[in-house]
């Protein structure tokens, strides 16, 4: 799962969040260094993750996205599963996602201290182009694979998958919403393990 989807599954506990959206940057035992929600986080993301990457609904989605960019095709799945979120955001929480992502923005600042180097740098870009409510349109989503795109000096051509988007779209959307029903409950479950197991 993207940015989004991490925050969202964190439950209401800023650290928690926090941990789960640094996480990419945390190898092996150095999350051990953090206080302990932010620890919860982290390893909360990495089940996500795990889950995410076995799961035969996900694997349906980068299948069909495959034969054209190969590894990247979960990556691009990671982005568009964000962007379906991000548009049926009123049937999964209550708070109004503007709302939601400003109140994120603003942890982010007031934690800025413990962030990753890595972090630090791209939150003034993440904050100042609003991506996380950018993917609710397909504009804002089209805007994010220009920039992962770029990232890989455009050999994963991550750009034009905005045409299976729009293609699938409902393909995508269906996948999306059956896998994300059973994510919501594996995370809770396993969020409520790692609060009994970190001490």
């Amino acid at each position: 799962m993207n940015y989004l989807a991490h925050i969202y599954l964190s439950g209401d506990n800023d650290l928690v969040t926090l941990g789960n959206f640094i996480a990419d940057g945390i190898k092996g035992s150095r999350y051990k260094k953090y206080p302990k929600n932010i620890q919860i986080g982290i390893l909360l993301h990495r089940h996500i993750d795990t889950f995410t990457d076995a799961h035969k609904t996900v694997r349906l989605s980068t299948k069909r996205l495959h034969e054209k960019y190969g590894h990247y095709s979960g990556i691009i799945v990671d982005i568009l599963y964000d962007h379906f979120l991000a548009k049926n955001w009123n049937k999964y929480s209550n708070t109004p996602l503007e709302v939601y992502v400003e109140n994120f923005y603003s942890s982010l600042n007031e934690h800025y201290t413990i962030l990753p180097a890595r972090v630090q740098k791209m939150m003034p870009y993440l904050i100042a182009d609003n991506w996380l409510l950018s993917y609710a349109s397909i504009e804002g989503i089209s805007r994010v694979l220009d920039g992962m795109n770029r990232r890989t000096k455009n050999k994963s051509s991550m750009n034009e998958a905005i045409n299976e988007l729009k293609t699938f779209y409902t393909e995508f959307e269906n996948e999306f919403t059956l896998f994300f029903d059973e994510l919501i409950s594996f995370a809770n479950e396993k969020l409520e393990e790692l609060k009994v197991s970190i001490s």
